[in-house]
């Protein structure tokens, strides 16, 4: 990875939010963002919840609507679904993985909003689309079979569950490239907070393998690959990934990332990018102002740079001005509608307090 695309502090969000339906949501979104993220609406159906979404075209997998759950059924012998899941993987199918207008009817009217929209701004003389999809890694762990084992720990289950976030990731790329030229897909990995705990044994070399995996395909499709987790993580593996844009809830983290400086160099200088969640999604939305949030990114920024050179690494505070983008701190679809409509307000203002340094 070595991109070269500069971030002003260009804004997106994470992907789910509250609303219970469109209602035009995504004209809202394009107008207010600078890089328009389509929106993931779980309380509209529990199949925009971010592990269902991405289900249907598993091998095994059992969609249980009455207790609005998913999981793996392996009683029986799962060799023909695996062998009708791999027969398109095989064949580089790629619409085969495509997300389903049931399960991701965000997708479907934010491509048709930017068919028409005009970009809220230029960034750089760039356009920017959105996509995201869930994580091998998060999948693995909280999507089980029927005796509540974590299918990630399934070796055939969880190579199926990579190449088919792998290949998602692909086309949802491929159908952005069409009303925008440039393209980035996030990762979720919520469950990276929990690394290093008795609740993930998985070693450094298989994270980093497992993740690049999806990173390697979304490059292949010339778009850029990032990487979200909304809690505090080992940020020393993520950075050690092929990823172009590390995802953070700073507004509560920020200092932890001053404790890789010698990774976060070795980022920025392969091209790397930040996003920064300083903005709350939740209640605390109403406590902050855009000029504190800006001061309080600032101050973060210049902690990391002092404990940086602290252990002589140099990291420049003014380097994050093309290499930043600004996000919430997490997802919004647990809030509601009116928390998450602060939220995108505040986000655009904090994001033109920054900009004018």
């Amino acid at each position: 990875m070595k991109s070269m695309t500069k971030f002003n502090y260009t804004t997106t969000h994470v992907g789910s939010i509250p609303h219970p339906t469109l209602n035009g949501i995504t004209d809202k979104l394009a107008a207010m963002l600078d890089a328009p993220a389509w929106p993931q609406l779980p309380r509209r159906t529990f199949r925009e919840n971010m592990y269902v979404q991405y289900s249907p075209s598993l091998p095994a997998i059992v969609e249980d609507a009455a207790k609005e759950t998913i999981y793996f059924d392996t009683r029986a012998d799962i060799t023909p679904a695996l062998e009708a899941f791999y027969t398109p993987f095989l064949a580089d199918d790629v619409n085969a993985f495509a997300l389903r207008p049931e399960y991701a009817t965000g997708f479907f009217a934010m491509l048709e909003t930017l068919k028409v929209a005009n970009p809220k701004s230029a960034i750089c003389n760039q356009q920017f689309a959105k996509g995201q999809v869930t994580g091998p890694i998060s999948f693995g762990l909280t999507v089980t079979d029927q005796d509540l084992r974590a299918s990630l720990y399934n070796e055939m289950l969880a190579d199926a569950i990579l190449k088919n976030a792998a290949m998602n990731a692909r086309w949802q790329v491929r159908q952005l490239k069409t009303v925008r030229s440039n393209v980035i897909i996030f990762v979720d990995e919520p469950y990276m907070a929990s690394f290093g705990s008795a609740f993930i044994s998985l070693s450094r070399e298989q994270v980093i393998a497992m993740l690049d995996e999806v990173f390697n395909a979304i490059h292949a499709e010339g778009a850029l690959a990032g990487v979200h987790c909304c809690a505090n993580t080992d940020w020393g593996v993520l950075l050690a990934t092929k990823v172009d844009i590390l995802n953070l809830d700073a507004y509560g983290y920020i200092e932890k990332l001053a404790l890789y400086p010698a990774e976060l160099r070795a980022f920025l200088d392969r091209g790397g990018a930040v996003a920064w969640g300083i903005v709350p999604n939740n209640e605390e939305i109403y406590r902050v102002t855009a000029e504190g949030l800006a001061k309080h990114l600032r101050g973060g920024i210049q902690l990391m740079s002092e404990k940086a050179t602290a252990r002589g690494v140099t990291i420049r505070p003014a380097e994050f001005n093309e290499r930043s983008l600004l996000v919430p701190a997490c997802g919004l679809g647990s809030t509601s509608v009116e928390i998450a409509d602060r939220v995108f307000e505040v986000l655009s203002q904090t994001a033109t307090h920054l900009r004018q340094g």
